[in-house]
């Protein structure tokens, strides 16, 4: 089975401090008129969530074409506190497929109403968006040909890097490549764009959130091919994310993620999505600790002098 935190729980302790830091909200984003989606939700009797095309196991597209995934099953138990808080038990759910560089345009401009997929909690974003609490923790590594070993970012000199656009480890790559790495970066529309030219010999490492990493190559049949490095360069706090000032609903999702937790209702949702015959990844003391004491705490960059 795979820990997305093997060999990576010293660095996590070092960097302890950043971590426990909740970054505050912006004076000019606190100035703004807050957003109450809640009495829009009780006059409209929709509510539109925004879910990805193929961010698997949290939020993708299944055969039907339906979306489906750990995260989304996350905001439709949410959805259903929303229905008794609101007293609207024909409430409709729709759904928006938005890729990660217009998440948060979409999600700021009303088009979704919150954003269920694999989006990391982070100080850069909270300025723009709220984040509820944290409902998974991976960490960014990369994912290589079993002959192509990556045991430091300089052993990425050289080489083709895929990144995806609109992602923590685009933000972080273009950090590193104005130090120490030499490689070449070449970007994506998104993490399946990415993930082929891998496939294809294009580029030699795709780093990515290690359980984003295993979802496309479990279901592309390649876990034999492709190997995700023990390097971590990032902890991602995953969680809902709603507009700023949305207070309300914010906090109406909040209170279905914590009975969620306090219940261990949770445990068998883990368990339909990350502990199956096509992928095991076992939860890490960092997710469990989420549950155990809900947080809102932002990823941070195991490297010293960046962010994501």
């Amino acid at each position: 089975m795979f820990s997305p935190f093997h060999g990576v729980m010293r660095h996590v302790v070092r960097h302890m401090p950043a971590l426990l830091l909740l970054a505050g909200a912006s004076s000019a984003a606190l100035a703004q008129a807050p957003t109450d989606t809640m009495a829009r939700i009780r006059e409209t009797k929709v509510i539109v969530l925004g879910v990805r095309e193929a961010a698997r196991p949290f939020s993708f597209l299944n055969e039907q074409k339906q979306p489906v995934g750990y995260s989304v099953d996350l905001c439709l138990n949410a959805v259903e506190g929303i229905k008794r808080e609101l007293k609207l038990p024909d409430l409709k759910v729709q759904y928006k497929v938005v890729s990660g560089p217009e998440r948060i345009p979409k999600l700021l401009s009303g088009e979704i109403d919150m954003e269920c997929g694999s989006t990391t909690n982070t100080r850069a974003r909270q300025a723009q968006v709220d984040f509820s609490y944290t409902f998974f923790v991976a960490a960014m590594r990369l994912l290589t040909p079993k002959n192509v070993q990556v045991e430091s970012v300089k052993d990425l000199n050289g080489l083709a890097v895929a990144l995806s656009k609109g992602t923590t480890s685009e933000k972080l790559f273009n950090q590193l490549a104005n130090g120490e790495l030499h490689a070449q970066l070449q970007t994506f529309a998104s993490n399946g764009e990415a993930y082929k030219a891998l496939k294809e010999g294009r580029v030699r490492a795709f780093p990515q959130d290690d359980s984003l990493l295993l979802g496309l190559a479990s279901n592309d049949k390649a876990l034999d091919t492709f190997q995700v490095s023990n390097l971590a360069l990032s902890v991602e706090p995953y969680a809902v994310m709603l507009r700023k000032g949305d207070t309300a609903l914010l906090a109406s999702v909040d209170r279905s993620l914590s009975q969620l937790y306090t219940s261990g209702e949770i445990n068998a949702l883990y368990t339909k999505w990350f502990l199956t015959d096509a992928l095991t990844i076992k939860m890490s003391r960092l997710t469990r600790d989420s549950f155990v004491r809900p947080n809102k705490e932002a990823g941070v960059a195991m490297l010293l002098g960046f962010s994501i």
